[in-house]
């Protein structure tokens, strides 16, 4: 009991301290302006007789961009939005994704067939981005398969997940550079984001599998200069109790990104559901490179959890898992790319000391490789996920098959919708 008080003591303790330290490092940081320079030439006298210098154009208006939110990592593009007035609320910016899928797999689990057909988005998201007051609304039906696990249909999805409003917050913007969230929002843990469209493949990974997606609470945003610091109250893993901290530091520079983001619980619960899973009582830590040039991303990660052994609520022995991924995409001409995932996580433990299980026995690892093939044209994308999933030292009846007992799983999934944003819009 003892040595459980003092290792929740030190996360709590190790995640607080690190997150209020970059945020006040940040916070405290000056921007030191660059000195004249003593040695630029003075303005020439004017000419008399030279004609009178001519007014330059106007510059062309810029072109209308997509908007961060929801975050898009590639190789699929937003559109930029489409603009409403709505009175009071003055512009409003709306987009909207719709995707279905096809997918085909062998070794399938009682209960999930070889083939599946379902709508992975139907959402439509709404936001004030400009003033103090802005908010952010995303609304739909939505899918989210994920290597490794038995396919969900889009209906059991929302009820068991996060609901037909799964993304919603309130954004007060403090200053140029400080931000408020309150709400339900995106997980700040992990490299790849939830819904199908934003990231480079349909499916989700293992390492995803271990982290949170949405989560409710507040968040505060930083940025000074190159750096961008989050922290972050929530309830982790939609849990509705509010005992997890978490936070990020990213620092960007040119083509090159680096993220170190850490979360635990510091304070544990029983409470478990298909949202909250015993991860929920667990801590997480990633770091994440990002290069982004031309026609590539890049992107590997290193991801690290922890769950610690607390018999009260059922943890008799805790266990942890180590993993490591690498994400890219390469665009081609006429709308075509090319993405890739390789990943491998391992767990810790085993069944004679009956460790906590959070993967496919104590002590299992998986490895999966997933090509994904795309083309969009303006609003219009189809794309298709090419998947492998390998599993060792499994607990028979853990993994797949009609016993549990096969370790491969191959996934083909075929992907097609539409983005709308100002293409709803008549142009004048």
């Amino acid at each position: 009991m003892r040595g459980l008080k003092l290792r929740q003591i030190y996360t709590r303790t190790l995640l607080t301290g690190i997150c209020l330290a970059a945020m006040t490092w940040l916070a405290a940081a000056q921007n030191t302006p660059a000195p004249a320079d003593a040695n630029a030439p003075s303005p020439a006298a004017a000419d008399p007789q030279a004609p009178a210098a001519q007014p330059p154009a106007p510059a062309a208006p810029a072109a209308p961009a997509p908007l961060s939110t929801p975050a898009v990592t590639g190789p699929l593009s937003n559109l930029p939005p489409a603009i409403f007035d709505a009175g009071p609320f003055g512009k409003i910016a709306v987009n909207g994704f719709l995707s279905g899928i096809g997918l085909a797999q062998n070794n399938s689990v009682p209960g999930d067939d070889t083939t599946q057909a379902a709508l992975t988005n139907g959402q439509v998201f709404i936001q004030k981005t400009d003033g103090w007051f802005q908010f952010y609304l995303q609304a739909g039906a939505y899918d989210i398969p994920s290597l490794g696990l038995p396919f969900l249909a889009t209906d059991k999805t929302i009820s068991d997940l996060y609901g037909p409003i799964p993304v919603a917050f309130l954004k007060l913007q403090a200053g140029k550079n400080t931000s408020f969230q309150i709400g339900s929002l995106p997980t700040l843990i992990g490299a790849e984001y939830t819904f199908s469209f934003e990231n480079m493949n349909v499916d989700r990974g293992l390492l995803w599998n271990q982290e949170n997606a949405v989560t409710k609470g507040i968040q505060v945003n930083q940025t000074m200069g190159k750096f961008t610091a989050s922290l972050a109250w929530t309830d982790g893993f939609y849990s509705n109790r509010y005992t997890w901290l978490s936070g990020s530091l990213a620092y960007a520079n040119g083509p090159h990104a680096i993220s170190f983001v850490a979360g635990g619980n510091y304070g544990q619960t029983a409470f478990q559901t298909f949202a909250t899973p015993v991860q929920n009582n667990g801590s997480i830590y990633n770091v994440i490179y990002t290069y982004t040039k031309g026609a590539w991303i890049i992107q590997p990660y290193f991801q690290y959890s922890n769950i610690p052994t607390n018999a009260k609520i059922g943890i008799v022995k805790g266990a942890s898992t180590t993993g490591g991924a690498i994400l890219a995409s390469h665009a081609f001409k006429h709308g075509f790319s090319l993405a890739g995932r390789w990943e491998y996580i391992g767990s810790s433990g085993n069944a004679a000391e009956n460790a906590v299980n959070l993967m496919y026995g104590p002590g299992s690892a998986g490895t999966s490789i997933t090509g994904t093939p795309t083309f969009q044209y303006g609003g219009f994308f189809v794309r298709g996920d090419l998947a492998w999933v390998h599993i060792n030292d499994f607990t028979p009846g853990a993994v797949f098959g009609p016993l549990g007992t096969k370790n491969n799983q191959f996934r083909a999934v075929a992907e097609i919708g539409f983005v709308f944003g100002n293409n709803i819009v008549e142009k004048k």
